[in-house]
């Protein structure tokens, strides 16, 4: 059976947490899209870990976990973050790589960099970890497969092949310093050295476990409105954030996914430029990217102060709709506690008229929230196991959205830990 977890929104919405708990239940974990270039917190039994690459179940004993062949493979962070969480008395993980897995290479962090700083103030709020001239070469085919790693001949003509473009762009275009492909293929046989012992036909692998009843969960990185086909384009990642881009980019067959847990926030966060409806600023916004998450709303890769924001229900149905969601895992709500009043965003206003429907970019841009203004519950709720131990007012708050964005929330997490976590049988069930 294959599960996935996955954002309905910008990302940030607490993926990370769900997979973990999830795992427990999971035999193989896959990253299947995405690179280093945006993070998922964990808080369990071992500390706080901020992951860039590796899955979230990594922390099981029991469990494999993947990196697939639709991930930007950055070669040295997926090193050094298995060392890293070894180091901190994690037990070493098993992990596979996809043979078929593309190498984020040190060309396209420069580039990545370097167009940023051309741009200027019309930058797209890259986090310059390579990932759009990873993606671009990708799809131009002259990507390098983690397999090519280990086939000299192709190395070297491709190494040469590649640079002859690349250094067109550092000279003329950016006015840098050309790379010599002597140290490429050098760095390559480094990365060679460092990947081999994790190689594997991964979907071979897969068809395996499925055949043997294995249990397989698929986690997204970002969220819906990051997907370079649905979402707020052009300020989207490069790789489709959807569930049913998990078939691809693990390599398993699109009827095998059963089960769709797609993640929403309380309340909304984003990192990056691009259109964000309900946003707030100033103390407001302070105040709740303060008590945000664990240790406050930044992003767990770069740092940045997450752009902060009332709940979307627009958005968020838009969100479930598109990744087919059958159950929607509702986080942080804990972090709301300290509200007399919650506003929550039930439609949009363009050109005068309301909808609820969520448009395409040009409209969005020009988009004003609609508010509605609930009652808050004063109180802390982390620690309470069961739904009808929760304050009324706070109820009321997540019956409120389910209805508005029509997917049942059937787990709602009220802390960071593994076991902050409510399981609800949602009216809603019956008619998914």
């Amino acid at each position: 059976m294959v599960k996935a977890v996955v954002g309905a929104n910008w990302g940030d919405e607490g993926k990370g947490k769900i997979t973990d708990m999830m795992a427990e239940k999971a035999d193989i974990i896959i990253r299947f899209q995405g690179g280093a270039n945006a993070g998922h917190t964990i808080v369990n039994n071992y500390g706080k870990f901020a992951l860039h690459t590796l899955p979230s179940g990594v922390f099981y004993s029991h469990t494999t976990s993947i990196i697939g062949n639709g991930v930007a493979l950055n070669i040295p962070i997926l090193i050094n973050e298995i060392q890293s969480i070894i180091d901190r008395g994690v037990p070493k993980p098993k992990i596979l790589v996809s043979d078929r897995a593309q190498i984020v290479m040190p060309y396209h962090i420069l580039l990545d960099q370097y167009e940023e700083e051309r741009l200027g103030k019309n930058s797209f709020g890259s986090t310059k970890s390579g990932i759009a001239p990873f993606y671009s070469d990708k799809f131009a085919k002259i990507g390098f497969q983690v397999s090519e790693l280990f086939d000299e001949e192709v190395l070297q003509d491709k190494a040469h092949r590649v640079l002859e473009t690349k250094n067109i762009l550092f000279t003329h275009l950016y006015h840098k310093e050309p790379m010599q492909p002597e140290a490429l293929i050098a760095t390559l046989h480094e990365y060679r050295d460092m990947i081999a012992p994790y190689v594997c036909d991964v979907s071979a692998f897969l068809d395996r476990a499925l055949k043997e009843g294995k249990t397989i969960l698929l986690e997204g990185q970002l969220g819906t409105l990051k997907d370079p086909d649905h979402g707020i384009y052009p300020m989207v990642t490069s790789s489709s954030t959807l569930a049913a881009y998990g078939a691809i980019g693990a390599g398993v067959p699109p009827y095998e996914i059963k089960e769709i847990v797609t993640v929403c926030k309380a309340y909304s966060s984003a990192v990056g430029a691009g259109a964000f409806v309900s946003e707030i600023f100033g103390d407001e916004a302070d105040e709740l990217r303060r008590r945000g998450g664990d240790g406050g709303e930044y992003g767990a890769t770069t740092g940045r102060p997450r752009r902060m924001g009332w709940f979307d229900c627009v958005a968020s149905k838009y969100g479930c709709r598109l990744q087919g969601t059958t159950d929607v895992a509702f986080t942080v709500l804990d972090v709301l506690g300290y509200l007399d009043e919650i506003p929550v965003c039930t439609g949009y206003e363009i050109d005068g008229e309301v909808t609820t429907d969520f448009p395409v970019t040009t409209k969005l841009e020009k988009a004003k929230p609609v508010l509605t203004v609930l009652p808050g519950w004063k109180c802390d709720i982390r620690g309470i196991k069961e739904y009808d131990a929760l304050p009324e007012n706070c109820r009321k708050y997540v019956e409120f959205i389910e209805e508005q964005i029509g997917y049942p929330i059937t787990m709602v997490s009220n802390g960071p830990g593994r076991d902050d976590i409510i399981y609800r049988k949602s009216p809603l069930q019956k008619s998914i």
